[in-house]
């Protein structure tokens, strides 16, 4: 026997020494010098080939389809020789294949290859998930005759029961008596049944596909085929870094990417993933999304991701929301699409909720309800986004503004964060004609502005004027309200009606052709007045302090009329309520008229 494996060449040669070989068997990756007697009796494959050429006395046999190659064949050798070797999970898969290609049946010899190759496997394999899982890594190179024999679909099934009880048992020792007497699950304690999720690891996608799918039909816990995933595709898919790390941008490695096996995995994962939610971190499902954006993944399997997204989209972060943009050099940094059409899934799902349950209307309303209250974490976090991409030279308006639009009016009660990603798009964007200004700032409700966030909008002179005027009538407001709130005892009913009839009778008489001047002159005398009322404001407020003081000490009638006195002379919107009314209170009037006016 010519063979390069050196052990097995010298054997056979001190056997047979004085025998000179007879066959030559040529498999893929070697070439055996043999003797037909040993082989003919142990395989009914190779009795049959040397019967067909009996007359022609075959010497040269050709075996180049034979599974397992050269190392399974010397096995097969060594066993018809009579030479002992250890059958190992390392082995069992090629000899069962390598047994069945020969013939190295009951029929032609007793306890055979064949029959030896599955008792092993039937008695040590398949009752060890180790061992299964090594013989399924041995038959990725033995399919599909590995399949055929049901050697996968053994170690698979016997995979999923040895998973399944693992957690059975390992349930059972987080059992314990409460205080009460009570039976109950320890949930503190670390589980122990999912050691398995590290071997499966090393598994081929389409047989660790088949494992998960028997996993789940066994009834292995949502959170553990989750684990299992999230650990398989870390493993392989950040064998690209590029992949999990949003502030990459390379492309040279997807180009490189010529057999598609990321693409392949990334898309068996999304469908393996359970239905549950919250199974998963949203966090890797958002690597998952990048990835499928990147690799070009097919639209079902980053709308199944989008759409589980978009279920609990509240829990996100920025981080998650800024996927990179990969098509041409023209586009956006980010991927503007792919964050809208999660949002109209978010948006939908909180529609369909309230459709379900009667009484969801008075929760939808409710500041307090789930609902609410997500929709309030996601506007924070789409005017974050907002700001973030606003920057981006390429970002069209009607992308920006699409984006804004997308959650219903009551899910922003403040519009700070609005407003300033406006305000940094127009800052980066100072192409932009006076028509989409004013369009964009119609997003705004400046009456939902915090103080700071009005003061600065007051002085920003990337606004609109018209957003500006709007911005210093509510300041006015605010501060008139607020002294409305302060005395409440004050009648301020004739004040609010000379302010409706004198902004009505300025509106008849104002021209519509005030030139630029004009308005920046009075949006100036505006901040003035409205600084003029600040300072007011404080004074009355220290005044009111210390007569409230006096008021506790005397308790007399003189303190409160020389209080009314003081506030008599304190006039703060121009309502005159003497005939000794300043020039300053009259000046105030008339400004206030064309704030009315021209909102």
């Amino acid at each position: 026997m010519a063979h390069q494996r050196g052990p097995l060449v010298w054997t056979i040669a001190k056997i047979f020494r004085d025998v000179p070989s007879d066959i030559t068997i040529e498999v893929s990756g070697g070439v055996f010098a043999l003797h037909k007697f040993p082989l003919v009796s142990r395989s009914g494959r190779m009795r049959r080939l040397v019967a067909e050429h009996r007359e022609s006395d075959i010497s040269r046999v050709e075996l180049l389809s034979l599974p397992g190659g050269a190392e399974a064949f010397e096995l097969a050798a060594k066993f018809c020789y009579g030479i002992n070797f250890e059958i190992t999970s390392a082995n069992v898969a090629q000899l069962c294949c390598i047994s069945d290609y020969l013939e190295m049946t009951e029929e032609y010899s007793k306890d055979n290859l064949g029959s030896r190759a599955e008792e092993y496997l039937e008695s040590v394999v398949c009752k060890n998930l180790e061992m299964c899982v090594e013989v399924l890594q041995q038959c990725e190179n033995l399919l599909p005759l590995a399949d055929e024999l049901k050697i996968v679909s053994r170690c698979i099934d016997a995979i999923a029961s040895k998973a399944c009880v693992e957690q059975i048992a390992s349930s059972f020792s987080r059992l314990e008596y409460s205080s009460s007497g009570r039976l109950h699950m320890n949930r503190q304690a670390k589980c122990e049944g999912d050691w398995w999720i590290e071997d499966l690891s090393v598994l081929r996608i389409d047989l660790y596909q088949n494992v998960i799918t028997a996993m789940k039909c066994r009834g292995v816990r949502p959170e553990s085929v989750g684990a299992s995933l999230m650990n398989y595709a870390q493993k392989e898919l950040t064998k690209k870094s590029s992949l999990w790390n949003p502030s990459s941008q390379s492309k040279v490695e997807i180009v490189a990417d010529s057999n598609g096996h990321e693409r392949l995995v990334v898309e068996t994962i999304v469908g393996l993933l359970p239905v549950e939610k919250l199974v998963v971190p949203i966090s890797f499902l958002f690597g998952l999304l990048r990835s499928a954006v990147m690799l070009d993944c097919t639209i079902a399997c980053r709308l199944d991701l989008e759409r589980r997204i978009g279920s609990h989209l509240d829990i996100a972060s920025l981080d998650d929301l800024l996927i990179p943009s990969f098509r041409h050099a023209g586009d956006t940094l980010f991927d503007v699409d792919t964050i809208h059409r999660i949002l109209i899934n978010f948006s939908q799902q909180e529609d369909s909720e309230d459709d379900m349950v009667d009484t969801s209307v008075f929760e939808s309303e409710s500041p307090h309800s789930p609902s609410q209250t997500a929709l309030l974490k996601v506007a924070k976090l789409v005017d974050n986004y907002l700001a973030e991409i606003a920057p981006d030279a390429n970002l069209k308006l009607s992308k920006f503004m699409v984006i804004a639009e997308t959650l219903p009016a009551h899910a922003r009660t403040v519009h700070d964060g609005l407003y300033r990603a406006i305000d940094v798009y127009l800052k980066a964007h100072q192409g932009l004609s006076d028509a989409d200004k004013k369009k964009l700032c119609k997003l705004i409700d400046f009456q939902k502005l915090s103080q700071e966030a009005g003061a600065h909008a007051a002085q920003n002179e990337r606004l609109p004027l018209q957003s500006i005027v709007q911005v210093l009538y509510y300041e006015q407001l605010r501060l008139r309200n607020a002294l409305c709130c302060s005395y409440p005892d004050e009648d301020h009913k004739p004040m609010h009606q000379s302010w409706r009839i004198s902004s009505g009778a300025l509106s008849a008489t104002m021209s519509p052709r005030d030139n630029y001047a004009s308005l920046r002159r009075e949006n100036r005398e505006l901040k003035l007045e409205l600084a003029r009322l600040r300072m007011r404001l404080n004074d009355l407020e220290k005044e009111h302090v210390c007569m409230k003081k006096d008021i506790e000490k005397s308790n007399s009638r003189k303190i409160m009329t020389s209080f009314s006195k003081k506030i008599g002379k304190l006039n703060f919107f121009g309502h005159s309520s003497s005939r000794g009314s300043t020039s300053s209170s009259r000046h105030s009037q008339r400004t206030d008229s064309k704030v009315i006016e021209r909102i």
